[in-house]
């Protein structure tokens, strides 16, 4: 080729390169297509510097099959045609034809490595980008560069890699590069996202010149680290603040829970600053609203968006419907939600909308929303289902739960805790083995939260010896809720010895135990009557744990007291309380009053109670019921005559008995469930057959001057002996009978029911209102002793 032919050839090759350039901003492939056939035409596709722009053109438009066809058929390369088509496939996300590119490069620089690096960064590999680092520097002798050290501390800090990032940061030193900005601005985000203050304080440090980057890193580390003081010291040195800089001091202080000082960090960008606040600022101005409840704040950003036509898609209109819906204005946050009806409303949005209808006490509409939303996930469905459970709709929170595993996503932990605990307030011991099942079918028996919620469930369904399978199962990963939740079950059931064994236990393994452990310990302490522990354990819970006594653990020391017959001592301790006696309180030493006939501590304790209280109908029943058990019925018909005149309805007796999933209800003398008949011809039978055992009718337990053939049979006629006749004629012989009742158990049920237990051979489990009760051949588990 002649000078003058070569200068035409360069000329045009120059010529197609920067049209090619040009083309390249309006990222459409049809232009360079037809500049590629005048290249052929013109016949200066031989020329490699041309080619390499051409493969370039391809890759970045989307043309990667183009691309890779005109590399395919230069007959010469060199190392930026390589790499030109490595960046392609790597910017592309297709990191495995670009390793493959990579693998049959006959050389390759900096440029090859780093692009690789980036390219794992890029899709997420962050390991595999950092062994590539490594790789690069151990067994080839081209060295890295400003860009490849960015790359590679980027994979560091996603992952926390911080012993690689402290490897990385010894070849930054080695190849001389630590006064690079960029270099060391990437190496401080490295340090501070993997939680290394001191490291990230020193790197900035010796930045010799900071640029806002290296600023604002160090302000979000300490952000990030609650040293909200540092990170202000640290702003207010800036010479200049980007929007980064607000957005990490409002959003920090918001993330923080510091949310009037990301409010007023907010008032100052819009006065001090010409920088327009962008979605992630107002979105953190919105949240910080929405915490405080403040409605005019919102109100005031809310005009701003209209004002200036923001976009209210995607988190900033979740944070507004969040403002609303936490201050009051949930109608507001309803209208805001169908006016963005395209856009995706997150859980947080959902969850707020959800709780501000929750406090107006109407969920139907919660419920409306729910329904239309498109994408609804496992966090979704577990919001609504979470406010049924708390608004107390536990049969709408179990059919949404059936609608979720028949259609919906698979329910996580969550879901699970939340179905778990509407087992336990209904005591379904059947539903609640059904979400077991559903738990182990998800993999999630053996998380943390489900697990205790099982042990909960088990124990409050009366299966002691379940939930203590399933405490065992889990004994690498409890925590202090899972040995409370074991404690308290343990004690609920009677067995005092075991739980505070198992308290031991706790404490031996260096587990720190909170309030509502020690309410679980003096629990345990109460139903075996241990005196002497349970006045060591309230000492060690304030002087050794530092936990001040509440109102429950001072009604835990008070009904010990009082069980055992202490009942001066009971009193001396409501006098010394470190908190003002409440009903709890009073009403315990008024129960134990009853038990040992103290008449006029039950006076004094009734009066206590009903100056808190004047409408408390237990009040009143049981002080009558002293006055009965003593044998004053004029006394005790005067307290119910007031009850009467007061209009004080007293808290009626009833029992339940689940079969086949449906609850049975029966009260004294119940007359009105279908099976009335053969229920009371039942229990007369039993009557007959367990005095003929020894069993003689407790006539005390009534409480009304009656005669005595009219007391045996009101107390024939009990609520929980009628469930279990009940239970009795509907179950398989030799099947476990699990009685709840809303009251504590009289001696008359609590006597018959050992020998109805030892009559027809079955256990039979009764929970009344302070604790579980197992009937076994004659005997019970708490030993007479409740």
């Amino acid at each position: 080729m002649d000078h003058q032919n070569s200068q035409s050839f360069v000329s045009q090759s120059h010529f197609y390169v920067s049209f090619l350039q040009d083309s390249l901003k309006s990222k459409d492939p049809f232009p360079i297509k037809l500049i590629h056939g005048r290249i052929i035409k013109s016949g200066i596709h031989l020329s490699v510097f041309l080619m390499n722009n051409l493969i370039n053109g391809y890759a970045k438009t989307g043309f990667l099959s183009y691309a890779r066809k005109v590399f395919d058929v230069m007959p010469v390369r060199d190392t930026s045609s390589w790499n030109t088509l490595l960046s392609g496939y790597s910017k592309g996300g297709l990191i495995n034809e670009a390793h493959s590119i990579f693998k049959e490069m006959p050389y390759r620089d900096s440029v090859s490595w780093t692009t690789m690096i980036a390219g794992y960064n890029f899709v997420g590999r962050f390991q595999v980008a950092i062994q590539m680092f490594l790789e690069m520097v151990s067994v080839s002798d081209v060295l890295p560069t400003q860009y490849t050290f960015t790359s590679v501390f980027a994979s560091c800090a996603e992952i926390r890699a911080l012993n690689e990032g402290r490897r990385v940061h010894s070849f930054v030193i080695k190849f001389g590069l630590s006064s690079y900005v960029s270099v060391a601005n990437s190496m401080l985000n490295m340090y501070a996202k993997s939680g290394d203050r001191n490291a990230a304080q020193m790197v900035f440090d010796g930045i010799v010149v900071k640029n806002t980057s290296s600023w604002n890193t160090l302000i979000s580390l300490y952000m990030q680290t609650g040293q909200m003081d540092l990170a202000l010291v640290q702003f207010e040195q800036m010479n200049e603040h980007d929007i980064v800089s607000w957005n990490s001091m409002v959003t920090g202080y918001n993330q923080r829970g510091f949310d009037v000082l990301a409010l007023n960090m907010f008032s100052k960008m819009l006065k001090e600053s010409s920088l327009e606040p962008d979605r992630y600022t107002l979105a953190s101005a919105l949240s910080a609203c929405a915490n405080l409840g403040e409605l005019n704040v919102g109100k005031q950003i809310h005009a701003y968006l209209v004002r200036t036509e923001f976009n209210t898609s995607g988190a900033v209109g979740n944070s507004l419907i969040c403002m609303y819906s936490r201050s009051g204005g949930v109608d507001i946050a309803r209208r805001i939600l169908e006016k963005n009806r395209e856009s995706n409303l997150n859980v947080i949005a959902f969850t707020a909308l959800l709780d501000g209808y929750i406090k107006l006490g109407d969920i139907n509409p919660a419920r409306k929303i729910f329904d239309s939303l498109k994408d609804r996930d496992v966090v979704v469905w577990t919001a609504m289902i979470v406010g049924y459970v708390q608004n107390g709709f536990n049969d709408d929170a179990m059919e949404l739960f059936r609608l979720m595993v028949k259609e919906g996503p698979d329910p996580n932990n969550y879901t699970l805790a939340a179905m778990l605990s509407v087992c336990s307030s209904v005591a379904s011991l059947n539903h609640g083995k059904q979400i077991h099942s559903a738990a182990i079918k998800a993999g999630e028996a053996l998380s943390v939260s489900v697990s205790n919620a099982l042990i909960t469930m088990y124990a409050k369904a009366g299966n002691i010896s379940c939930a203590r399978r399933v405490f065992d199962l889990i004994h690498l990963n409890r925590d202090t809720v899972s040995w409370t939740s074991m404690i308290l079950a343990l004690a609920q059931h009677g067995l005092g010895a075991e739980a505070l064994q198992l308290f031991e236990n706790m404490l031996a393994l260096g587990m720190k135990p909170d309030h509502i452990t020690y309410v679980g310990v003096l629990t345990a302490c109460t139903h075996v009557g241990l005196i002497a522990q349970g006045r060591s354990y309230y000492k060690m819970m304030k002087e050794i744990d530092g936990i001040e006594p509440t109102s429950s653990h001072c009604a835990c020391m008070i009904d010990l007291f009082g069980r055992a017959g202490l009942l001066e001592e009971a009193q001396d301790f409501i006098e010394n309380m470190p908190i003002e006696p409440d009903v709890i309180a009073w009403g315990s030493l008024l129960a134990s009053c009853r038990v040992h006939k103290k008449m006029e501590l039950a006076k004094v304790a009734a009066d206590r109670l009903l100056s808190i209280d004047p409408e408390n109908s237990g009040a009143y029943s049981a002080l009558a019921n002293v006055y009965s058990a003593c044998g004053k019925w004029a006394e005790a018909a005067k307290i119910r005559k007031s009850m009467k005149d007061k209009q004080v309805k007293k808290e009626q007796g009833f029992s339940w008995i689940q079969i086949k999933n449906v609850v049975h209800v029966f009260g004294v003398e119940d007359g009105l469930h279908p099976q009335r008949d053969a229920i009371y011809k039942t229990m007369e039978k039993i009557w007959k057959d367990i005095k003929k055992l020894g069993f003689i009718p407790d006539t005390e337990s009534v409480l009304h001057d009656l005669d005595y053939e009219v007391k045996e049979q009101i107390l024939r006629h009990h609520s929980e002996k009628l469930a279990i006749a009940f239970g009795l004629i509907n179950t398989p012989e030799n099947t476990t009978l699990r009685i709840m009742k809303n009251l504590r158990v009289c001696n008359d049920c609590h006597s018959a029911i050992k020998f109805i237990s030892k009559l027809v051979g079955r256990e039979i489990i009764l929970r009344d209102a302070t604790r579980f009760h197992h009937f076994k051949g004659g005997f019970c588990s708490c030993h007479d002793y409740w």
